[in-house]
């Protein structure tokens, strides 16, 4: 577990701001229930809701019901997994996953591979705060009395209070979650209940339960496209999980994850699948504009929305990004945050939420997810398997250390893994995983064998 005494010998020994140095006990604010709440109010959004409203493509499923709740099943399985896994990291030394990255690609290789985390994430806050503005758009235009419609300049005003709150960091996080996630649940259970009406269902059940749908590719691909929404985030477990309370075991901290995620995940889900067949539209706001018509009602449902992009917001797409941004640049940590707010708005996320861009949303995800699956493989298979859960915090902080340059192994498996993946685009993620991970094991028992990345490793006694 992380000490005063580690943080002390690495504040000394590397040249990097203080947010990324491990976390000490005592700064750790984040418990069990905000940690909940926290994925709750992260699987809760307009992202995930448009995931399952891609699923209806010219009036009908392309998966039924039971074949949809299957791949989500799946999916929230491997997830929950992986994250428990890749979570002991920060959790037990408290470095972020920045530095993580340094064990297995090393302090120079840890700038490339920790990019494949930004992008994603810069793409996803845009995504998610575009979603948000076209819901405040919605909010604006009751009030103006419809004489106002503008999503861009809606967009530019939650750009600039997700800022402002992102400041804060997780001191704020925590109960910012708690209360949206209450908020946006009870708004979510109301459009349920409006959906089950029999002039929407007998809709719902022609467009996606009484459809043949398929156990072939599309269904492998949908898991992955769910695998590819998480991909980014529990690639970065550390940086979470060095913010919770220590004390907590192996076994309750992957139920942390496993409960709020079937929660959120299946509900939004259900929910996106729902709006899509009821309305034939795939963008969730203007789906819920058609399904509530009382103004004042579109006014608390578009609420919602903008709360949960928020919420998303906070957890998966500001800190990550801003702490790959704070390595990189050595710009202190709230200037890297109003950065990663500003490269959002570069991102142009119009663009993916276009009328028919769901397919777009998706090639982005199934894309991405070709690099983070081969990441993941090799991060789970240097601390468990090569070096047995054994880290030199210290060393990894060093920088002159064993860990200073790249690691041509993990940066080549990398790549492997990444051009398998792109062989069946469908398949990205599991694909990039196996080869990828399988690449890091032979390169580093056969390959670069006066590695300094060896020490320490299950192969250290094979170096020439």
């Amino acid at each position: 577990m992380a000490n005063t005494e580690n943080h002390e010998v690495c504040e000394k020994a590397a040249n990097i701001d203080q947010s990324l140095l491990p976390k000490k006990a005592e700064e750790r604010t984040v418990g069990p229930l905000g940690y909940v709440f926290m994925w709750i109010g992260d699987g809760i959004n307009l992202g995930n809701m448009t995931l399952g409203a891609s699923l209806v493509v010219a009036g009908l499923a392309t998966m039924n019901i039971y074949q949809t709740f299957a791949a989500a099943l799946i999916a929230i399985g491997i997830i929950s997994t992986v994250f428990a896994l890749n979570d002991r990291v920060g959790y037990r030394t408290g470095i972020p996953y920045v530095v993580q990255l340094r064990m297995s690609f090393g302090a120079k290789g840890a700038i490339i591979s920790s990019l494949l985390r930004g992008i994603p994430a810069v793409v996803w806050y845009g995504f998610q705060s575009w979603i948000g503005a076209t819901a405040l758009n919605e909010i604006v235009k009751v009030f103006s009395g419809h004489t106002f419609d503008n999503i861009f300049i809606c967009f530019l005003a939650l750009q600039a209070i997700q800022i402002v709150l992102s400041l804060y960091g997780f001191h704020a996080i925590k109960w910012v979650e708690i209360l949206i996630s209450l908020v946006v649940i009870a708004a979510l259970i109301y459009v349920f209940i409006i959906l089950l009406q029999p002039h929407h269902l007998t809709k719902i059940t022609d467009t996606w339960v009484n459809t043949p749908g398929t156990w072939g590719l599309p269904f492998f691909g949908f898991i992955m496209m769910f695998l590819g929404n998480y991909a980014a985030i529990f690639l970065s477990a550390a940086d979470y999980s060095r913010e919770l309370k220590t004390g907590i075991s192996d076994g309750k901290r992957g139920f942390l994850y496993f409960l709020p995620i079937v929660i959120a995940y299946g509900f939004v889900l259900t929910i996106g699948v729902m709006l899509a067949s009821a309305t034939g539209n795939t963008n969730p706001v203007q789906a819920f504009a058609i399904i509530v018509e009382n103004d004042y009602i579109t006014v608390a449902v578009s609420a919602f929305i903008v709360l949960g992009a928020i919420a998303v917001n906070m957890v998966a797409n500001i800190v990550p990004p801003a702490y790959v941004i704070t390595l990189i640049t050595k710009m202190k940590y709230k200037p890297a945050v109003v950065l990663t707010g500003l490269l959002a708005i570069a991102a142009c996320p119009w663009v993916l939420v276009d009328e028919n861009s769901a397919k777009g949303l998706q090639i982005f995800i199934l894309t991405y997810s070709a690099f983070l699956g081969p990441i993941v493989a090799i991060l789970l298979l240097e601390y468990y398997v090569l070096r047995k859960q054994q880290v030199d915090v210290q060393e990894l902080y060093n920088t002159s250390g064993q860990f200073a340059g790249f690691n041509k192994a993990a940066i080549i498996a990398m790549l492997i893994g990444a051009g398998a993946a792109f062989i069946e685009v469908n398949l990205a993620w599991i694909v990039g995983f196996i080869v990828g991970g399988v690449a890091y094991m032979i390169l580093t028992k056969v390959a670069f064998l006066d590695s300094p990345f060896r020490k320490g490793t299950i192969f250290e006694d094979k170096q020439k």
